[in-house]
């Protein structure tokens, strides 16, 4: 099956980490960062989508950071 998620994060290295995190755990990079606006936070926040192959079948019980 393929997995994906969305993993953001304020800009800040947390969010390099984050992602860099998912890399080492077999995920890839899927399409093109974004940069936003948090007006409630008042922060700039980055956002990359990330997909991984992993043998099995979907169920919504799959918990995407485990894999």
């Amino acid at each position: 099956m393929k997995l994906y998620r969305f993993l953001s994060e304020d800009d800040t290295s947390a969010f390099c980490h984050k992602v860099t995190a998912a890399l080492n755990k077999g995920w890839e990079l899927h399409g093109s960062p974004t940069y936003a606006f948090d007006a409630a936070k008042g922060v700039m926040r980055c956002g990359q989508a990330v997909v991984k192959e992993v043998p099995g079948e979907y169920s919504p019980e799959v918990k995407l950071g485990e894999q």
